[in-house]
């Protein structure tokens, strides 16, 4: 909206900073901090009063989590509502890969919202069929690869090679699709503890910050040797907006948790990663950067598996973060070094930038 305006007037003045994307990230990510901290006190009140028992807590889970029963949900709604604020307001309206990330954001923040909302509904932590969630995440996820995948090719680019793609073809749909989802999923399997989820969140939103800008500029992205994709720098803004809503979340978030995201949060902002690794062509880097969200994940994945072949259990208890609460560990020494391994992770996946 702000940059519509200041474009119509000829960016003349003060007006000029606007132009600039490395000023309206910086202003994307205070404006959605500064909304977030407004309107959090009053939303969790709103949340606790409307759902009473807050979200259920699983009785085969962690016998310290059961102090956090009457936690309401859904906190999620708070950052959406920020993210999508800042975003209109400080964003360039006419960018198509911007209106595709805020699909996928607002999409797979709706089918969260209705997951956690049958949970308060029903005093159930089982929510809607995963494989109607599911589908409803790949409709939304296709249909944003699709509007993502017409402005930039189907190359998949490996790292640390310079310009070195696979093309995929068609099959590049359904890849870009798959990431989005997997990566939603992934932060969603990892939201289990008091500011686990969001604090690797702001620090993936903030890489994937800095590539997209490299990426969306030809002389950096041809000195560095990574694909040049144009218009996708808008990105950055889109990062912003995301670090700004986390860090206004973490604040309630934080040990003890006054709210609790939900999958309305979860699923929203692993999704709107996913999209924009995949519009900025930088989806291996993902793995690598969200690394930890992989980590949750395929414990998941292996534990589901082996149980069913064999009967027994290779964690203590899965997602992982429970394993090592099985194991000893206070609930905030888990949350500390998951994001310790957050930093390095998003380190190491900056690095592919330049070990070509």
């Amino acid at each position: 909206m702000l940059y519509l305006i200041a474009e119509w007037l000829g960016f003349e003045g003060v007006l000029n900073l606007i132009r600039y994307q490395t000023f309206r990230v910086g202003a994307t990510l205070i404006t959605a901090l500064v909304i977030g901290l407004l309107i959090g006190p009053r939303f969790i009140n709103m949340l606790r009063v409307r759902q009473g028992k807050g979200q259920p807590i699983r009785e085969d889970g962690p016998q310290t989590h059961l102090a956090k029963r009457g936690t309401p949900t859904m906190g999620g709604l708070m950052i959406l509502v920020s993210l999508t604020i800042s975003l209109l307001l400080w964003m360039d309206v006419t960018n198509p890969f911007m209106w595709a990330c805020l699909a996928v954001t607002g999409g797979f923040g709706l089918i969260g919202f209705l997951d956690d909302y049958d949970k308060v509904s029903k005093a159930s932590h089982k929510g809607v069929s995963g494989k109607v969630r599911l589908l409803m995440e790949f409709v939304v996820a296709g249909i944003a690869s699709w509007i993502i995948v017409g402005q930039v090719s189907t190359f998949l680019y490996v790292p640390f090679f310079n310009f070195l793609g696979v093309e995929l073809g068609w099959f590049y749909y359904v890849f870009a699709a798959f990431v989005i989802v997997g990566a939603g999923n992934a932060v969603n399997l990892t939201d289990g503890l008091d500011g686990l989820a969001t604090m690797p969140v702001i620090i993936a939103a903030g890489t994937f910050a800095l590539i997209a800008y490299l990426v969306g500029r030809v002389d950096y992205s041809e000195y560095l040797g990574i694909p040049y994709v144009e218009g996708a720098g808008e990105l950055a803004v889109f990062g912003g907006a995301i670090m700004g809503a986390g860090l206004a979340f973490l604040w309630f978030n934080a040990p003890p948790a006054a709210v609790f995201m939900g999958d309305t949060g979860s699923l929203a902002l692993g999704g709107a990663l996913g999209a924009i690794a995949v519009a900025s062509h930088h989806e291996i880097v993902l793995a690598i950067v969200g690394g930890l969200f992989v980590l949750e994940a395929l414990s998941v994945i292996i534990q589901v598996f082996w149980f069913k072949r064999t009967g027994r259990r290779v964690f203590r208890m899965a997602p992982i973060h429970h394993h090592f609460e099985q194991l000893g560990w206070s609930e905030s020494t888990v949350v500390i070094r998951f994001w310790i391994i957050s930093i390095v992770l998003a380190i190491a996946g900056l690095a592919t930038l330049k070990l070509r």
